[in-house]
């Protein structure tokens, strides 16, 4: 009886020693599982995870902003920031209308978006100096410099609710029309497709301008509620509008689209300022070796597409039909000016600044 009794303590005590060891081990994972939980939640760990941002533009899938700019910068920031950041892009206005991109930036549905100034008219005044008739620009070259130094320069309150990645421009564009326009005359009455100041420009040459992004030319151009489009000569092939159209009339001095790459500022702000700065190293290397020759690389392919694939016929003014068509449209450069002096800016000195640089870099880039 006693050595059972013995045994049965021995065991009783054992299995008190099993418990408490368990017990300990226990207490070890838990207390280390909470290490690991807190060292995830250090905010330096936080910064250093991977940031996805959200693109939304207009163009095609297909279309070289996309292929040739937008993925390789997506892919160049990713590099730059080793991972931490990575831009996908919705392209074809799967995520925001081209007219909604800006405030769709401002409001946090796209981190970043790529459109046109021109598409929200009235919200850019001073930017809209980039786009008046009358200042000729050589090519994109020139005309994205002018604009993306411009715009350092005078650091326009309107940009400032968002962080602008580059802006960059088609240069001159052209009209592209479905019966020809060889004289103003031609031109009289003709519904042609433009936005911003373009279509301001067309209304005094008495054109009758349908505004609409480019997107939606196309359709409009084979429907016939357009009878032509004003813009880039690389629309004819990028947005395939050499389909719809039979005549190209060249009109440098009305044309010059601005677009802008930009970010949401709070978005922007919550980047660690390593990743900042290298995306703005990004930034500066893709406006110089991509963005501001984009469009000229397009028009001079386009051309020969339309030309010799689709039979496209060229139309150059005569000297005194050009001169006749821009004594129409100089008084909107008067125009500009005076609005910006009712808005308490100097706009003839924002005009001039524009025509210097315009002269400087039209030297440079020739």
């Amino acid at each position: 009886m006693k050595k059972r009794l013995c045994k049965s303590i021995k065991l009783k005590s054992l299995g008190r020693g099993i418990v408490l060891g368990l017990m300990a081990l226990n207490l070890v994972f838990v207390s280390g599982c909470g290490q690991t939980a807190a060292v995830s939640a250090d905010p330096n760990e936080t910064k250093s995870q991977t940031v996805e941002l959200k693109l939304a533009h207009f163009f095609p899938a297909t279309h070289p902003a996309e292929k040739e700019l937008i993925q390789p910068w997506g892919k160049a920031v990713q590099l730059a920031t080793e991972g931490r950041v990575t831009i996908t892009s919705y392209p074809g206005q799967t995520l925001l209308q081209a007219d909604a991109v800006y405030d769709g930036v401002i409001n946090g549905i796209a981190d970043l978006g790529l459109s046109c100034f021109s598409y929200t008219r009235g919200s850019f005044p001073v930017l809209e100096v980039f786009e008046l008739p009358g200042i000729k620009y050589a090519n994109s070259k020139a005309a994205s410099k002018v604009a993306w130094e411009g715009i350092r320069q005078l650091n326009p309150k309107e940009v400032q609710d968002t962080k602008l990645m580059m802006v960059f421009t088609t240069g001159p564009g052209d009209l592209y029309t479905k019966e020809p326009v060889r004289a103003l005359s031609d031109l009289k009455g003709l519904e042609i497709r433009a936005t911003g100041l373009s279509a301001k420009s067309l209304t005094a040459l008495g054109a009758m301008p349908v505004s609409m992004a480019q997107s939606e030319a196309y359709e409009a151009l084979s429907k016939g509620v357009a009878k032509g489009n004003l813009g880039p000569i690389e629309v004819l092939q990028g947005w395939k509008q050499a389909e719809v159209t039979k005549y190209l009339t060249l009109t440098p001095f009305i044309y010059n689209n601005l677009f802008y790459i930009t970010m949401n500022q709070d978005k922007w702000n919550s980047l660690d300022p390593k990743d900042q700065k290298a995306i703005e190293g990004v930034n500066q290397k893709f406006f110089e070796e991509v963005a501001m020759g984009l469009w000229d690389k397009q028009n001079e392919s386009a051309l020969k597409y339309a030309v010799d694939e689709k039979g496209m016929e060229v139309i150059t003014l005569s000297k005194e039909e050009q001169d006749r068509w821009i004594r129409l449209i100089e008084p909107i450069q008067d125009d500009y000016v005076a609005q910006m002096n009712q808005k308490g800016q100097k706009g003839q000195e924002i005009l001039e600044k524009v025509q210097n640089l315009a002269d400087q870099y039209n030297k440079e880039y020739q």
